[in-house]
């Protein structure tokens, strides 16, 4: 079996390409045959280098970096009939993917040995036009603060810079007359904002979609109705103390397959976040591609909610199948 290692050399204060030779030992010891790519300033380096790993058979694709860089990998296989495994050795900011996986954030060595327990998820990615995103979409006007966070404060400050810029931002918060399609319903009126995610955790919070499910097919999606800025704070105080904000009247929680997201009024704009980057304008259509990927996961620390347990159940109702409930030829009677 062969592996490509594609990783961002700048990304973690350079911890990466310090434990390149351990990271490669790590892989090889799992039994793949392992080259590695490190990404370039080219717009889409590790994209293009994705794509290209798998077009050329490789079994398995290591992602290692930020956010950013999983995001480009995962859009250079993702499209691609014929896609290899994935696995990711977090190395950004916020690595609210690999948090989601229970993959350790803060040894990029130790990241790298989840593959050896050769436990794996098959994730759902989703979809926004012409764009794949592995955790989340958002529209509104405080999810515009992650392109406001200059990168260096990022880097150096993590989730209090987000927090710092969001608690400044506040006061600007507007609502935006949008017209939201899901599965179950269509939300037509004020919004100061939407999330759309696949997973638990969100720029670092692990409450914001509490029952999310990395592969049942299903976006978490979250509509906040008010844009007044005490209601907004009481709601993160009731995101924090549980995911209590969920059950709240001023927010829509539900589950769904796809969101086509449009404003009312044609001359405002809507920023589309995907993955804490700008990925377009509204209007827009997202789709969730169920149990897309298949990933390196450490499922010994991952909660049973978070994954669905289709098998066992389909495993139950065969059980349920008594010797009396067959014929002579083994067919339902």
């Amino acid at each position: 079996m062969r592996a490509r290692l594609i990783y961002n050399p700048t990304s973690g204060k350079e911890t990466l390409k310090k434990n390149l030779a351990e990271i490669l030992m790590v892989i090889e010891k799992a039994g793949y045959e392992t080259s590695a790519y490190a990404t370039t300033p080219e717009d889409f380096s590790a994209k293009h280098e994705a794509t290209r790993a798998a077009m050329a058979g490789f079994d398995l694709i290591i992602a290692a970096g930020g956010d950013g860089t999983i995001n480009e990998v995962i859009n250079g296989i993702a499209p691609l009939e014929n896609r290899p495994k994935l696995a990711i050795i977090p190395g950004g900011t916020t690595n609210d993917f690999a948090r989601a996986l229970h993959i350790p954030r803060d040894n990029v060595v130790k990241a790298a040995e989840v593959i050896l327990k050769n436990q794996t998820i098959k994730s759902d990615i989703g979809k926004a036009g012409n764009t794949y995103f592995m955790n989340i979409a958002a529209g509104g006007y405080l999810t515009e603060l992650t392109y406001e966070v200059p990168s260096h404060l990022k880097s150096v400050f993590g989730y209090l810079a987000y927090l710092a810029k969001g608690a400044e931002m506040l006061p600007r918060v507007k609502p935006i007359n949008m017209k939201l399609t899901y599965d179950d319903g269509v939300f037509d009126g004020k919004a100061s904002m939407f999330f759309l995610g696949l997973t638990n955790s969100i720029g670092g919070f692990e409450q914001i979609s509490p029952d999310a499910r990395l592969d049942d097919g299903k976006f978490s999606l979250i509509i906040i109705k008010t844009a007044n800025v005490i209601e907004i704070m009481h709601l993160i105080t009731l995101m924090i103390n549980g995911g209590k904000h969920v059950n709240d009247s001023r927010v829509i929680y539900t589950k769904t397959s796809s969101l086509y997201a449009e404003t009312i009024n044609d001359d405002f704009r809507m920023m589309i976040n995907l993955d804490g980057e700008y990925g377009g304008d509204a209007p827009m259509q997202f789709t969730n591609y169920k149990q897309h990927i298949e990933m390196f996961a450490n499922l010994d620390d991952i909660p049973e909610s978070a994954v669905s347990k289709e098998e066992e159940e389909f495993i139950k109702q065969v059980e349920k199948l008594t010797n009396e409930d067959l014929d002579g030829d083994g067919k339902i009677a």
